[in-house]
């Protein structure tokens, strides 16, 4: 399993080497982006206008989204471009399990990605002043939230499997994830509240806005919810992809386009 890591990641430092304008590209673009919204937002509410640690919490939940749509484009858009290039055949004939290849294939990749996200965060922080904390507590919170984008990842990737081309649904489900990121959940109340604990990644997302934030110690319960939600929708997504792949190779679809 080690050796196989390493080589993924490997593959992954090559091809960030080997296009690394592209690289830079989705950081200044990403960067951008923010960058404008917040002069917007600063523009409409005028000059008296103060954020607190609003803009610390928007910030973290647009990074959060940057992360969750790198994740589910490296799954799925593997699968994509595997199919169309006809090496996804050998890759469920390899001796790996194809969700423990794609799934090592993916935490070697966000080592990789994480360091992207890392520059995103750093420059947005400089160009919007904000002063987030990263106390050790908040690594457990992020844990909850990689849990529950691999598990969306490889739900999209089931439909990857049996589609092929599934652009169109990740153009539209990357604003679903927006809502699920940057919307503070963990400040609902009532039946909300509920609903807030049930969306994927949402729990997470909020522990991190608390942590790094607005400085609110990580509470048992809070983190047992969060890692209960992750889990199941992680486990879902290879209870799907599974499914997939048995049904892909039953119609006989593997190797096709």
């Amino acid at each position: 399993m080690l050796e196989l890591f390493l080589a993924e990641l490997r593959r992954s430092w090559i091809q960030l080497l080997r296009y690394s304008t592209e690289a830079i590209a989705g950081i200044v673009i990403t960067t951008v982006v923010f960058y404008g919204l917040f002069l917007s937002a600063r523009y409409i509410a005028g000059p008296n206008l103060q954020f607190g640690d609003r803009l610390d919490a928007v910030v973290i939940g647009y990074v959060l989204w940057t992360l969750a749509l790198f994740i589910m484009s490296d799954v799925a858009g593997n699968l994509q471009r595997e199919a169309q290039t006809g090496t996804l055949e050998q890759l469920f004939l390899s001796p790996y399990s194809p969700p423990r290849l794609f799934l090592t294939r993916a935490l070697a990749s966000l080592t990789i990605q994480l360091t992207l996200i890392a520059c995103i965060l750093g420059v947005i922080s400089l160009l919007t002043g904000t002063r987030l904390s990263f106390p050790p507590a908040v690594l457990p919170a992020f844990a909850t939230v990689l849990l529950g984008a691999y598990g969306l990842a490889f739900a999209m990737g089931s439909l990857s499997l049996l589609l092929k081309q599934v652009q169109q649904l990740l153009g539209i489900f990357q604003f679903a994830l927006l809502f699920l990121l940057a919307v503070p959940s963990e400040t609902w109340s009532g039946p909300m509240r509920l609903l807030g604990l049930l969306l994927p990644m949402a729990p997470g997302a909020g522990l991190m806005r608390d942590v790094m934030a607005r400085g609110v110690p990580l509470k048992a319960d809070n983190f047992g919810l969060a890692l209960l939600n992750g889990a199941i929708y992680f486990a879902l997504g290879l209870t799907l992809f599974h499914l997939a792949e048995r049904e892909t190779k039953r119609r006989g679809k593997l190797a096709g386009y």
